[in-house]
């Protein structure tokens, strides 16, 4: 089960992206332009277009097409029902959606949103700390969790935040950090 602590810190660690309310709801806007938001009904709403909602409609069956004025807008789904890697992906398609060309050129928001390398580390991480766990042949979350926070944090790369977003992670799954 997602949480809107996974929602929020893979929002976050897309460039220029900065959180607030909007109606109610926790948002996500790069630039001013919303892309995500989530309502305190548990469900998460995204910016994207046709072709994408209608993918994430296949994927998703608890899911609904989002309308304004008759113009498709996007999609909406609870939180509860998609799993972290669906949202990370769907997050991101929002942002390049909504963010100036520009910025979505740009290379730090090429790295910022590359795909995950393999594993299921969570990219909220940062890309030095997934560099330092995959240099320690750590590309997994399971193999992540039979280390402690102290031999993470020993890691250069792995600070105080990526052990938080590994964390969360872990417990979202029911795990935990070894000790």
């Amino acid at each position: 089960m997602t949480t809107l602590a996974h929602l929020r810190a893979y929002a976050l660690a897309l460039p220029e992206v900065e959180e607030g309310t909007s109606g109610g709801r926790v948002a996500f806007s790069v630039r001013g332009k919303g892309f995500v938001s989530a309502a305190k009904d548990g469900h998460v709403t995204l910016r994207l277009s046709q072709d994408e909602t209608e993918a994430a409609l296949t994927a998703h069956a608890t899911g609904e097409h989002l309308a304004r004025a008759g113009r498709p807008i996007g999609f909406r789904v609870p939180l509860a029902d998609i799993d972290g890697k669906d949202l990370n992906a769907l997050v991101r398609a929002a942002w390049f959606g909504r963010a100036p060309k520009r910025l979505a050129a740009s290379p730090a928001a090429a790295e910022a949103a590359a795909d995950e390398p393999g594993g299921d580390l969570p990219p909220g991480i940062g890309r030095p700390a997934t560099r330092a766990l995959l240099g320690a042949g750590l590309e997994t979350l399971d193999q992540v969790a039979r280390r402690t926070r102290r031999e993470l944090l020993a890691m250069h790369g792995v600070g105080p935040k990526a052990v938080r977003i590994i964390s969360e992670t872990l417990e979202q799954q029911g795990k935990s950090l070894r000790g």
